[in-house]
């Protein structure tokens, strides 16, 4: 087997675990990787960087909010709705589960739970974000062994 056939089976290994064993993504993914093609190759990394931004300003954002002596629910809730919303544009089905049970306790204004969730939030982004990562790191491989990325069905 030669090493772009190699990389491939990698990528599309590393892909499906996403997908099926642990639930990483969802089809949302696939619908962005469907969006790219040669006039926008670098699409879904795009979008996903952006992501990782914006979730980096929103994490950093909840820790402060939820370091207040007074902690304005409203407001820790409008960032973890907008994670919501972020995550699930990218399909980052885990991260967007975390977001659904983080904004039960801001409405119920429990700070140990919201804290809780934030660490939770904070693990689960690592996770995908490490995950992308790699998957991003093996189409570049591909590519620069002069092969072409899979598409995954």
């Amino acid at each position: 087997m030669d090493v772009v056939s190699q990389l491939q089976r990698q990528f599309v290994d590393h892909t499906t675990s996403l997908y099926r064993e642990k639930g990483f993504l969802d089809d949302q993914f696939t619908q962005l990787q469907k969006l790219q093609d040669d006039s926008n190759p670098e699409f879904v990394v795009e979008v996903v960087s952006l992501f990782f931004e914006d979730s980096q300003k929103l994490l950093n954002n909840l820790a402060s909010a939820l370091q207040q002596q007074i902690v304005d629910y409203k407001q820790v809730d409008a960032h973890v709705h907008q994670f919501k919303g972020s995550s699930s544009s990218i399909g980052a089905q885990r991260v967007k589960n975390v977001c659904v049970g983080f904004r039960n306790c801001c409405e119920e204004k429990n700070l140990d739970g919201c804290v809780r969730f934030l660490q939770l939030l904070e693990h689960e982004y690592t996770l995908v974000k490490s995950k992308l990562e790699t998957l991003f790191g093996l189409e570049q491989k591909i590519l620069a062994a002069g092969g072409s990325v899979p598409m995954m069905a």
